[in-house]
């Protein structure tokens, strides 16, 4: 991946007077590379006739490299360079009591390395790219079981991801953002979630999710946040829909989505409420020959509900907020072509 970025002062001068809110003189100028290589070795292995084995390692290796080409006599070469290197192994035991049902037990380590966004700025707003900013690692256990009934399927899981590094937002104010490490954090919740088929052509679909996502250290200049939630992130998200949906011909459904409230902030301090909302989806489809095309239009926020629809983590004048959309609409064609 290369990007070429540029940035310019939001100001001109008019009469020795600032100008606000339009692009002035260049302040930035920089070639970025980002490249990665991920060999990986993985096995199955069919221990008895119900008990089995899947596990791998890969070896992951990110480079990025950044040229400056803004350096006048006020001004310093920042070019600079960073490579990350991790191995991770992950495992899973899988044990079908019968054809339908199996239990699982997965564990695994994860790799999260910064993105050119993240390293664009330095939390202590000085020039140059923030190559202190380090990766984040993580472990996660899974336990689960996944079951058939009929032509549905039913799947419950326990989970626990604990994570060193974790990248998150240090501040975010006059459209720049910068991040930092928060020591430790961990995430552990549940997943549920059936999908069924019944009376031919109807089908249900719901699913839920408790996610309790805390920081396991101190992460705040000022006060403690140890045990804090993370911000950016619902406790809780349902799923629900309803829908008939033949292989040709009309198709129509309704969904229903929920979202839990959602912090702000790293003190715990501002936070966006909890929401639902509704959407309804119909279409027409038809085969001609090979050629298969759906005709479809969706209404999403269907009673116009007015919520936020994303939080600025950290904004440092307290403008978390940002409005999701009201109603809106969506029509569209696909086209698919079968090859015989």
């Amino acid at each position: 991946m290369s990007e070429n970025r540029k940035g310019y002062e939001n100001y001109r001068l008019n009469n020795g007077v600032p100008q606000f809110g339009v692009k002035g003189d260049l302040r930035r100028n920089e070639r970025n590379l980002m490249w990665n290589a991920d060999p990986y070795l993985q096995t199955q292995w069919q221990l008895t006739e119900k008990l089995s084995l899947d596990a791998g390692v890969r070896y992951s290796s990110v480079w990025f490299d950044s040229n400056d080409h803004y350096v006048t006599p006020g001004n310093r070469n920042d070019s600079g360079e960073a490579s990350y290197h991790q191995w991770l192994p992950a495992g899973a035991l899988k044990y079908a009591f019968t054809d339908a049902w199996n239990v699982y037990l997965a564990a695994g380590r994860g790799f999260e390395t910064p993105t050119i966004n993240e390293l664009s700025y330095r939390p202590d707003g000085q020039s140059g790219l923030n190559f202190g900013l380090k990766p984040a690692t993580n472990d996660t256990v899974e336990i689960g079981s996944k079951t058939r009934i009929g032509d549905g399927l039913l799947t419950a899981a326990l989970f626990q991801t604990d994570t060193d590094d974790e990248i998150v937002v240090a501040t975010s104010g006059g459209g720049r953002t910068t991040y930092k490490n928060a020591g430790k954090t961990r995430r552990q919740g549940a997943e549920l979630s059936w999908d069924q088929r019944f009376a031919g052509n109807w089908r249900v679909n719901a699913s839920w999710t408790w996610l309790d996502a805390t920081y396991r250290s101190n992460v705040c200049k000022s006060g403690d946040c140890n045990g804090n939630r993370m911000p950016g992130i619902a406790r809780n998200m349902g799923f629900a829909s309803l829908g008939y949906v033949p292989d040709e011909g009309w198709y129509a459904g309704t969904d229903a989505r929920y979202m839990g409230d959602i912090m702000a902030d790293d003190h715990n301090t501002a936070k966006a409420p909890s929401y639902t909302v509704v959407g309804l989806n119909t279409g027409y489809k038809f085969n001609y020959s090979n050629l298969t095309v759906d005709v479809f239009g969706r209404v999403d926020n269907l009673f116009d509900k007015e919520y936020v629809g994303s939080v600025i983590v950290n904004e440092s004048n307290g403008r978390y907020y940002e409005p999701a959309p009201g109603r809106n609409y969506g029509v569209g064609v696909n086209l698919a072509w079968r090859f015989e």
